[in-house]
């Protein structure tokens, strides 16, 4: 290995620790810290982005890119120095545009705003979020007005979280799902399907069993992961050794069952990527859109099958028996997938998620370009619910603060989930053409090999490649709505026009 390379991953890995020991900090604000901790913690992080910042625009981190060039053009490009020196790059020429200070003051009243979030969606009182809503969208737009050459503002935040995709290709993908997904919506929205067994009386104790097993099944790692209650579930860790997953619990539904499966495909993703790259930018998960595509799979695409039910809903009367004793298997299936717009996005049917996050990717865009004040944010979430889905939204906790995202400052995020939804069933429908028998091994509980194909077919690449090279590479295709559409109206049974 060259000097510089070796200087430039020494400096990385240093970045890296900092990011990572970031994680852990944020990860313990949402699942433990004492609240009254938030500011202590605000500063804590604001100084570790400070510090990471000022390491990767420093002087020293250009000269050695300059310095690695010629390397860089000598070797195959999918070789891991020559991607590293390329996401290195990319990585440099866009943080040097942004002020350390900005950088820091954006993660400052981020880690501020959650509490506050956390106490508003409680009380159901928008008022009491909207200053630090006001102040993290203030410094969003800052941060945006740092990039010159952009089509569209919104395409800054885009890029930090699915990279090299731009508004204008989202926008379009949107476009065609939401031409098939409204009147699939309209057509299912009022079929008689008996879901009542779902809401009642569910144990938190039970679900914390369940949930245990039901990851445990999948392939949990003892001793390297753990699984935590919070407010709004997400998945988190510090290395591929240091998995943290967390749910949360409803005393009156069993959707944590669902949503622990979901934060399991985001852990699994974390756990299975390159090791000898974890302190190197090209370690890292490739987008939230590919990350998402493998939380969906395995709450959706297994979570949900009625192969994976027939071997695991014993299990789950078991634990409810008050509840589900008396509902079949393929009532419970039927109940499961229901298709019936409502409130909240991560209790979304397959149908209508789609129309939960094409509303938020719209809004974002409205808030970043000034297009709608951010006091009238509820009145318009409201009517877009009413427009979208036919939903009337009771309160704010069930309607503009339903989310973190804005309260963490993630704004740009909610279209990686639609994203991931999509190219979800590409990367299942190829694992199925690869392994035939993949349906069978779930109906006995064995999920060694969806793991393993996944594990060689997406996680092994890290970072190396864009979003789309990466699906490429798993599944011979860029992204396509198409099988998404087919998969939804072959599950559902609907008579949509292909």
């Amino acid at each position: 290995m060259s000097k510089p390379l070796e200087q430039l991953e020494e400096r990385l890995g240093k970045i890296s620790d900092l990011e990572k020991v970031s994680r852990v900090l944020s990860w313990d604000q949402q699942t433990m810290m004492p609240p009254a901790g938030s500011d202590h913690r605000a500063d804590h992080l604001a100084t570790l982005r400070r510090l990471a910042h000022e390491l990767l625009i420093a002087d020293e981190t250009g000269s050695l890119l300059d310095e690695l060039r010629p390397l860089e053009e000598s070797l195959e490009a999918d070789s891991d120095d020559a991607a590293l020196i390329r996401v290195t790059r990319r990585d440099y020429e866009k943080a040097v545009r942004v002020p350390t200070d900005l950088r820091a003051e954006m993660t400052h009243a981020a880690a501020q705003a959650r509490p506050v979030w956390v106490r508003a969606k409680a009380e159901s009182n928008f008022e009491l979020f909207l200053p630090a809503l006001e102040r993290n969208v203030e410094l969003r737009r800052r941060y945006v007005d740092c990039f010159e050459g952009v089509d569209e503002p919104y395409d800054t935040l885009l890029d930090d979280f699915e990279p090299y995709t731009t508004t204008a290709e989202v926008r379009e993908i949107f476009d065609e799902l939401k031409t098939e997904l409204v009147p699939l919506i309209a057509e299912l929205r009022d079929g008689e399907v008996d879901d009542s067994f779902l809401s009642g009386d569910f144990p938190v104790e039970r679900q914390e069993r369940l949930a245990k097993e039901v990851v445990g099944l999948f392939g949990f790692r003892p001793g390297t992961w753990r699984l935590d209650p919070t407010e709004h579930p997400f998945a988190s860790g510090a290395g591929v050794d240091d998995v943290r997953i967390t749910t949360n619990y409803d005393p009156q539904t069993m959707k944590s069952f669902f949503s622990t499966m979901h934060e399991y495909g985001h852990g699994l993703y974390s756990h299975q990527l390159p090791r000898h790259l974890e302190r190197l930018p090209i370690g890292n998960a490739c987008s939230l859109g590919i990350h998402e595509s493998q939380s969906r799979l395995w709450e959706n695409l297994v979570g949900r099958s009625p192969q994976f039910l027939r071997f695991f809903y014993p299990r789950i009367q078991e634990a409810y028996p008050e509840q589900l004793s008396g509902v079949g298997l393929d009532r419970f299936v039927a109940g499961i997938n229901r298709v019936q717009p409502s409130l909240i996005r991560i209790k979304a049917d397959e149908v209508t998620y789609g129309m939960h996050i094409i509303l938020r990717f719209e809004l974002e865009q409205d808030i970043i370009n000034g297009r709608v004040e951010l006091r009238d944010l509820p009145r318009v979430w409201s009517e877009k619910m009413r427009d979208y889905l036919g939903v009337e939204v009771p309160d704010d906790a069930h309607g503009v603060l339903q989310d973190t995202h804005w309260a963490s400052g993630l704004i740009g995020y909610f279209a990686t989930y639609l994203l991931g939804s999509v190219m979800s069933v590409q990367i299942w429908e190829k694992a199925l053409e690869d392994g035939p028998d993949l349906e069978d091994q779930v109906e006995r509980g064995d999920f060694a090999a969806l793991r393993g194909w996944l594990g060689e077919h997406v996680h092994a690449h890290g970072r190396k490649f864009s979003p789309q090279e990466t699906l490429e590479r798993a599944t011979g295709s860029h992204i396509d709505a198409k099988p998404y559409l087919a998969y939804l109206r072959a599950k559902y049974g609907a008579g949509v026009a292909a």
